[in-house]
């Protein structure tokens, strides 16, 4: 069976777009991309945990101080490489499962309000790592509406750019108030 020209051509380019290498790089199961290879920088390396969900005690409103929430969190790090670097000595690279422990262990801290808060707690985190060069934190709360997969947020630190702390305040351009305290 012959299939009408225009039918075929598009067939034809869904197929050659999903299999042409470094354009695509694919996706995580919550349909977030992921960085294609080609972001790698010489000298440096990439660290990811994707798809972590985590139980957070998280919100502003009466009813999210209940309990915890599900709350979804991909991270993207670019790590320096040592000088003599060794991809198979232990030590010389940054461990994705301390990543997750750190991230767990950062729930566990208690209450915050905002998954912008929770997304800078965890950069802070990753970046406290010297070798860390880039972090790319992305956290979504999984339940926080009716009828929607996730809202969140997702930011992008650089060592040594931005004031480490969990109380950093971030103003908006044409902000003019104060913020809540």
């Amino acid at each position: 069976m012959r299939l009408p020209g225009r039918l075929h051509t598009t067939i034809m380019l869904k197929f050659v777009v999903s299999v042409v290498p470094g354009r695509i790089s694919g996706l995580t199961t919550a349909g977030t991309p992921l960085a294609p290879a080609a972001l790698a920088k010489p000298g440096l390396y990439r660290i990811f945990v994707r798809d972590l969900v985590v139980p957070w005690n998280i919100g502003i409103h009466d009813h999210e101080h209940d309990g915890p929430q599900r709350v979804r969190i991909n991270v993207d790090l670019s790590v320096r490489e040592a000088a003599q670097f060794d991809a198979d000595k232990y030590r010389q690279v940054v461990c994705y499962a301390s990543i997750v422990d750190g991230i767990r262990r950062l729930a566990d801290d208690g209450h915050v309000n905002l998954v912008e808060t929770l997304a800078s707690r965890v950069a802070d985190m990753c970046l406290s790592d010297d070798r860390v060069v880039e972090a790319t934190v992305r956290t979504e709360k999984l339940d926080a509406i009716e009828g929607v997969v996730s809202v969140g947020i997702e930011i992008t630190r650089t060592n040594g750019a931005a004031t480490p702390g969990p109380n950093r305040v971030v103003r908006v351009v044409g902000d003019e108030q104060d913020p809540p305290r």
